[in-house]
């Protein structure tokens, strides 16, 4: 084992394994995503998504565990780079000039940061429902399976809360726009004709995680989706 110690102790290593944790939790974003699109289908459609979640309930907690594992490790291996980074160079510049760095790549770490953060309150808000108990309810008959259509609207419908969710899906989309280019670039898939295609790529489906996202609070709010 003390090969596989050695390369955890390297920076490549750490770069590894924050690229392939990333590549499981951007997987996620766009299956969550898609999952949550459902709610224009209707009630009974987005229910019956939730429902099939919850009786599975082997594969949705191997799944929890696998994404848990997956969060804590990418923070951990972006805090210890960052320090090995910050150990580089004690001394720091008198004067910035940013040439090549991008905003979304130089706010990488507090945009990461609140997205954990607001993760940590999507899950109170719409999975445990502590957040605002006042506005989640569980499907009539059931003790396991909640009301993902009416716990969607009651939530959204207060213009404070979706407002904090577009604000997060505003920062997811820069964290990923960066995070998944570089996720290439750290396992090794880089070429200057290929570089900019996958920079472009990656800006795209930001920008589509972040539209699909909000559009949900969004069509709340206007009332689209009752």
């Amino acid at each position: 084992m003390g090969w596989l110690f050695a390369l955890w102790n390297s920076t490549i290593g750490k770069k590894f394994v924050m690229a392939l944790t990333g590549l499981v939790l951007f997987g996620f974003v766009i299956g969550h995503m898609a999952g949550n699109l459902q709610i224009f289908a209707g009630p009974e459609r987005i229910n019956a998504y939730g429902k099939m979640l919850h009786d599975n309930a082997a594969l949705l907690w191997a799944t929890r565990a696998v994404l848990l594992a997956s969060v804590l490790l990418h923070i951990l291996t972006s805090i210890q780079l960052a320090a090995r980074n910050r150990a580089a160079r004690p001394v720091p510049y008198q004067a910035r000039q940013w040439r090549e760095a991008s905003f979304a790549s130089r706010f990488m770490m507090p945009a990461g940061l609140l997205v954990a953060l607001f993760v940590a309150y999507h899950i109170l808000h719409l999975t445990v429902g502590v957040a605002h108990p006042d506005r989640f309810r569980m499907l009539d008959g059931s003790r396991h399976a909640m009301d993902v259509h009416h716990n969607v609207v009651a939530g959204f419908s207060v213009w404070y809360i979706s407002l904090i969710y577009v604000a997060a899906q505003v920062m997811l989309g820069l964290h990923l726009s960066h995070g998944a280019w570089s996720m290439f670039q750290s396992l090794g898939i880089s070429h200057p004709r290929w570089t900019p295609l996958i920079k472009l790529g990656a800006r795209g489906v930001a920008a589509l995680v972040v539209l699909g996202n909000i559009s949900i609070p969004l069509a709340v709010l206007a009332g689209v989706v009752k």
